[in-house]
């Protein structure tokens, strides 16, 4: 086996990229990324009734938003049916497998049979040993010739040692009477003829393992070093469904969470490094490994994600977070930012980012630079706009037009003019609020006027001025 790592991310293509499949390719990434390693991506597409290219394309979609890049070209498992196909052949010819001639008829019957005398109804073809020249002219499947007696061991990175008795698995069919390939069969080719020295994907795997470290066998080729992760349950501890809210990746876009917190919150979920919470892309890269991963199914905790999400846009580039929130835009359907939306939003955004957790807080926060003129208040921030706080509105004007435009200087007008009507400065602040954005809750007054500038600032409270 190659001494440089090999991870593949191997999803089917038959709905919505799943939140746990998302975690499972975040995982290949960061061990094959720390590791100086190669990250792959395989499409399973042999399912041809249940694949779609639109499924195909939201997989790529939500890799490209995570921010998992892989290494070289998409690979179709389909595409690769002949050479599955060919393997097959090979271990019919090793004698590592044989042809199959029993109808799904006959193969039921055996079942029927056992059931009905308390045996084993895994099925034992009559045609493993038979001699070829008894074969009759008749479709046929290709089965492993699976060994009846001990046991295949798994040495999984996350399960441990993991022992599979060999009288309980049967002669997997290889290759189908129509020629076609099994995805058994064609996993292990597939990560064979990829290089795959790791293989990290779910614990609902993990019994087909054992099938494949058969193939593995058969075809004297090395067996790819195993871990099998657990899978992300609901905060009820069952498996994670619709009913406990988004599963698919697309969703937790269009709901506003910012990649890079889905990222450490994903890594975080079910692989622990001490008692770190928070960290950066380049810590998770250089601190993951498969014994940081637990055995017990993670929980899903929207609070602690939006805990995490709040920390990384807080400390995010001010543009990148603009980048980011028109992506959001877009996955949620929403009106995108005209250009003087997109230059205020970045110039606001050192007021905006630091209790934001989701993108629609933020922009929340952002609506007094993303709304024009005139500025229509809601009904909370309507009740402040009183006349005698439209007459001290009237009277801040001339005194603002003569500042300059610095905080210190703002904060001592407006000090200075509220004193002068025997209020505290909490008392201008609403009026002020609901002026300026037209809500009750905002960021400070002097942000607000600092970022909106001198002759915007006049002019919305001239609009509100008795």
């Amino acid at each position: 086996m190659s001494d440089k790592i090999v991870t593949r991310f191997a999803p089917s293509p038959t709905g919505y990229l799943h939140i746990g499949g998302a975690r499972t390719a975040l995982f290949n990434w960061l061990f094959a990324r720390g590791h100086g390693g190669t990250f792959l991506l395989r499409i399973e597409d042999t399912d041809r009734e249940r694949s779609t290219p639109a499924a195909t394309a939201a997989i790529l979609k939500g890799l490209d938003w995570l921010g998992l890049d892989y290494d070289g070209e998409v690979v179709s498992q389909f595409e690769g049916r002949a050479r599955h196909a060919e393997v097959a052949r090979e271990m019919l010819a090793r004698g590592a497998a044989y042809k199959c001639f029993s109808t799904q008829e006959e193969i039921e019957a055996f079942r029927e049979a056992a059931r009905a005398e308390g045996r084993s109804t895994l099925f034992q073809s009559p045609w493993r040993d038979a001699d070829p020249a008894s074969h009759p002219d008749a479709p046929y499947v290709i089965r492993l010739k699976a060994p009846r007696e001990g046991a295949t061991v798994i040495e999984d990175k996350v399960q441990g040692t993991v022992t599979f008795k060999n009288d309980q698995l049967d002669d997997m069919v290889c290759l189908r009477s129509d020629g076609t390939p099994t995805y058994m069969l064609a996993v292990v080719v597939d990560d064979h003829d990829m290089g795959v020295t790791h293989v990290i994907r779910g614990d609902d795997h993990l019994t087909n393992a054992a099938r494949q470290v058969q193939v593995y066998n058969a075809m004297g080729w090395d067996v790819p070093v195993f871990a099998h992760i657990p899978l992300i349950h609901g905060p009820d501890g069952k498996k994670l469904s619709k009913r406990h809210g988004a599963v698919g990746l697309e969703e937790y876009q269009a709901m506003g969470y910012p990649a890079a917190g889905m990222r450490n919150y994903l890594t975080r979920l079910g692989w622990s490094h001490g008692d770190d919470e928070f960290f950066t892309d380049a810590q998770a890269r250089d601190w993951f490994n498969l014994e940081g991963i637990g055995r017990a199914p993670a929980r899903l905790d929207f609070k602690k994600l939006e805990n995490l999400c709040g920390q990384h846009i807080a400390v995010a580039e001010d543009a990148a977070l603009v980048r980011e929130i028109e992506g959001y835009l877009a996955a949620a359907d929403k009106p995108a930012l005209t250009t003087a939306q997109r230059d205020g939003l970045e110039r606001a955004m050192y007021c905006l980012k630091e209790r934001a957790k989701t993108f629609p807080e933020l922009l929340e926060k952002a609506e007094f630079v993303l709304a024009s003129r005139p500025i229509a208040p809601d009904e909370k921030a309507q009740k402040t706009l009183d006349p005698v706080s439209r007459g001290i509105l009237k009277e801040l004007t001339p005194q603002l037009q003569n500042a300059s435009w610095t905080r210190d200087e703002l904060e001592a007008t407006l000090n200075a003019v509220a004193q002068a009507h025997g209020l505290g400065f909490g008392k201008l602040a609403g009026p002020l609020r609901a002026a300026l954005a037209g809500r009750s809750v905002t960021p400070s007054v002097f942000d607000m006027m600092l970022v909106l500038g001198r002759d915007e600032t006049l002019a919305r409270l001239d609009d509100q001025a008795a």
